[in-house]
């Protein structure tokens, strides 16, 4: 079923919304999942959307976007609306295992045959119910509902997602590439629900990738809670591309175990609002993290990255990179959390965020943060603003390269850290192109860009 709600004061409108389909949002949902939206939806309606008088929220105020007429999709008819099947992906040399989600819900899954025995993937509805103790276990167990309200939202409002379940010892060699398609002939509201589980000594690769293919509004709110087990290697690629009237609110919440190592890269090339939460816990010794980041963006969008890394036990590393380039009144934040508690002897964690203004109406808030309670420990953080440097323009233009050439390979060279940090060759050529067309102005909405490739109503995604 699919209505049409008009949200004026927020608090009233959610709580009446919930409360009167309660029943179409518990329909066929897991068990799991529908026991945990109570108190996610008292958590929610007592904190409320965050405002920028909220500390995590202080330099994005959420509440504004939320407010409106939207579409909201309380089955996965109404999600899809005939859209399973239009969709295909045709990068070069990307070779993935293929999932599609239509507005926050499970739309199509390529054939993967090949896929190693016991994998699993798919819609978190269906496969929770096929695997109840494995979802009973994971879900819910790391998305802080207690502290943030947009968790608490996403908890209580969300139907469905991926499933993706990697057993022990089982290397997945291509890379799972989600892709979430949004939609619509009108204003839109999506939740969406994602759950991976990597075990013991396995390794796999996921790719998320968001795109918005019709030119309404669109309010998203999503959340990935992800499990790695001892000694897994695991990554996991967020790819932003959304055209200015998207708000999105991703949550990513990660949790370690003994002598995993796991990387994130939020990439962000375009989009209207975008607030990325990012939290991981090591809780365990020996774990080994890699968060990174880049944000590209101009006009008047902006991009909120907020990390939290947890250093719960001794003989961790961490190691968190964030870059960001605004031009005309573009905003952007930083806020990035290491907090190393007493227990946790012997980390190392290193935390940077460097920042490039192209012009003197943009902006950025930076805030890099320290937290140590162990005396034993190796850390450091720090953040740069600056602009294009001088020196260096004086140096290419010496060498017959004019000034808008210039500008481009400076702008590029300085993304390019972030960029070699992606651990899949193909995506990593893929994000190199796309940076630079970025930056020379070749596209500035999503829905003609090379990314979505939108061609009637064939998509070629990433």
């Amino acid at each position: 079923m699919n209505k049409t709600c008009r949200i004026v004061n927020l608090q009233d409108e959610y709580s009446q919304l919930y409360k009167e389909n309660l029943s179409l949002i518990e329909n066929g949902a897991p068990d799991k999942m529908n026991k945990s939206r109570a108190e996610a939806f008292e958590s929610f309606i007592n904190k409320g959307i965050p405002s920028n008088k909220v500390e995590e929220y202080k330099y994005t105020n959420l509440q504004p976007f939320f407010k409106g007429s939207f579409d909201i999709a309380f089955d996965s008819k109404a999600a899809i609306n005939g859209s399973a099947g239009k969709f295909n992906c045709g990068v070069p040399n990307l070779d993935t295992h293929n999932v599609f989600l239509i507005n926050g819900w499970f739309a199509q899954q390529d054939e993967a045959s090949d896929l190693p025995k016991g994998v699993i993937i798919g819609s978190i509805r269906q496969k929770a119910a096929e695997q109840p103790e494995l979802f009973e276990k994971y879900y819910n167990s790391n998305a802080p509902v207690d502290s943030d309200a947009m968790a608490a939202m996403n908890t209580a409002f969300a139907q469905d997602g991926a499933f993706i379940y990697i057993p022990k010892g089982i290397v997945v060699d291509k890379p799972i590439q989600l892709v979430n398609i949004m939609t619509g002939d009108n204003d839109r509201l999506v939740f969406q629900r994602n759950l991976v589980i990597v075990e013991d000594n396995a390794q796999a690769k996921v790719m998320l990738c968001d795109h918005t293919i019709s030119p309404q509004k669109f309010v998203i709110n999503n959340l990935t809670e992800v499990f790695a087990g001892e000694n897994s290697v695991f990554d996991i690629y967020n790819i932003q591309n959304q055209h200015n009237l998207t708000t999105q609110v991703a949550g990513m919440f990660i949790k370690q175990k003994k002598h995993s190592n796991v990387l994130t890269n939020n990439l962000t090339l375009h989009s209207g609002v975008t607030r990325n939460n990012i939290r991981v816990n090591m809780d365990d010794e020996h774990c080994e993290s890699h968060v990174y980041g880049l944000y590209l963006s101009d006009k008047n969008q902006h991009v909120d990255n907020y990390s939290f890394i947890d250093h719960a036990k001794p003989h961790c590393q961490s190691f968190e990179l964030f870059k960001g380039v605004m031009d005309d009144s573009a905003s952007a934040a930083f806020t990035g959390r290491v907090l190393v508690q007493q227990d946790a002897q012997q980390t190392n964690a290193y935390q940077s965020n460097n920042n490039l203004l192209l012009t003197e109406n943009a902006k950025i808030n930076s805030k890099p943060q320290l937290e140590i309670y162990a005396d034993d420990v190796k850390c450091s953080h720090g953040a740069t603003v600056g602009q294009l440097d001088d020196e260096a323009m004086f140096y290419l233009r010496a060498r017959g390269i004019n000034e808008a050439e210039g500008r481009i390979l400076l702008m590029f060279a300085f993304a390019y850290e972030v960029i070699e940090k992606i651990r899949v060759e193909p995506l990593k050529e893929n994000i190199r192109s796309l940076v630079e067309k970025r930056f020379r102005g070749e596209f500035d909405k999503c829905d003609s860009c090379v990314v979505c490739g939108q061609q009637g109503t064939s998509v070629s995604c990433l």
